[in-house]
């Protein structure tokens, strides 16, 4: 897929999320438009998974971490045949699977995430094993900025270093607003590259909602030989709906009827 396929399929993925959310009266929007291109390009142009290889041990791995950002994986799993995409019309509902975070029970989902700052560990578990397999598995997770300030990952940013697991990957979805404030309100992080690289990390920053920069990104992996890559992507929260876009409201707000079509409108424009 070319850069100009992938920001095509970022635009039809950003339309579907708006779409179960809004059929499904609930769900993180604002999220959920920022870290799509980052699933985009890793299911479309990184990750060795698919429907065919999922139960496979020589497959690549990816937890996400920032589980509450489930409908931007569960659109790129549809997309990608892992379920049906009818089956999302019931996101949310009474007895559905597809619920508000990922869960075991869904075909291509890796782990039940969702309390913060467990992912990133149960990379390090599966990192770790891979290099004891002398396997070529490589492990990707997704991290929100607001679930760095669990003391887990701090454990496990330590433990990869210590390990040298330059097979593991974390991406931080950076739009800089959690649930109630910005995040340097709330707990700041910075300088966040330096206390990532004085933990042994070796780590790039990116325009996490520019498909090409990301595509060139992953292309540079692993960025230290015998280092874990972290990946600091810059990301806009609600990215491609103006009225969205760095708007606290929007971190699990449902549109409207006239917003959803404002924004679908806004999208294909």
């Amino acid at each position: 897929m070319n850069i100009k396929e992938l920001e095509e399929k970022s635009k039809a993925y950003r339309k579907k999320i708006l779409k179960y959310i809004y059929n499904a009266k609930a769900g993180h929007t604002g999220g959920s438009l920022s870290i799509i291109d980052i699933l985009n390009v890793l299911y479309n142009k990184v990750l060795n998974v698919s429907p065919e290889n999922f139960n496979s041990s020589e497959k690549d791995i990816y937890i996400q971490s920032k589980g509450h950002c489930v409908e931007a994986l569960y659109v790129v799993l549809a997309d990608k045949g892992f379920f049906p995409e009818d089956d999302l019309l019931t996101l949310c509902q009474y007895q559905s699977p597809y619920i508000g975070h990922p869960t075991k029970k869904i075909k291509g989902m890796e782990q039940n995430t969702g309390g913060l700052g467990h992912g990133l560990s149960i990379c390090c578990g599966s990192a770790l094993a891979a290099k004891k397999d002398q396997s070529d598995v490589k492990v990707y997770t997704v991290l929100g900025d607001g679930e760095m300030a669990e003391g887990s990952n701090w454990e496990a940013f330590m433990f990869a270093a210590h390990y040298k697991l330059d097979n593991l990957c974390a991406i931080l979805d950076y739009n800089k607003l959690q649930i109630t404030a910005p995040n340097a309100d709330v707990m700041g992080l910075e300088p966040l590259d330096k206390k990532l690289e004085a933990f042994g990390w070796a780590v790039r920053h990116v325009d996490g909602n520019d498909v090409e920069a990301l595509v060139n990104t992953f292309d540079a992996l692993p960025f230290d030989a015998g280092k874990p890559s972290f990946i600091i992507a810059h990301t806009t929260k609600g990215k491609g709906v103006s009225y969205m876009e760095n708007v606290l409201k929007w971190h699990h707000g449902v549109p409207t009827a006239e917003q959803y079509e404002l924004a679908l409108a806004e999208i294909d424009g």
